[in-house]
């Protein structure tokens, strides 16, 4: 899916606030560790935005997470932010077992795109 000239807003929070909007936007019990807030739904939509959407990060999550995976904390927030972008892009790993390994394969290869960068 392409988004030539699209802008994405990130939000770094903490806990608290990413456990109530999983709470209020998705029905979920608890903190987690991105969301993503896709501005427009489906194929086709009322009106055209500049805007991609909305990913929220929190950063006790991946303070946790560079720690259990021995990731330093660039890498860890690079990680939720592709995993957030890629929901946006209309990537869903809870849809089935090859949709997800579908979304791993790709979040390797944009964090490989990354690293070969710096």
């Amino acid at each position: 899916m392409a988004c030539p000239e699209k802008e994405l807003s990130i939000l770094f929070t903490d806990d608290k606030r990413i456990a109530d909007l999983n709470n209020r936007y998705l029905g979920r019990k608890g903190p987690t560790n991105v969301l993503a807030f896709p501005m427009k739904e489906g194929a086709t939509s009322e009106f055209e935005s500049p805007m991609l959407g909305d990913v929220v990060i929190s950063v006790g999550a991946a303070l946790r997470e560079s720690e259990e995976f021995g990731e330093d904390l660039e890498h860890t927030i690079d990680r939720l932010l592709i995993h957030g972008l890629l929901h946006l892009l209309g990537y869903d790993h809870e849809k089935s077992d090859s949709e997800a390994e579908r979304m791993e394969n790709k979040e390797k290869r944009l964090l490989s795109v990354i690293r070969d960068l710096r």
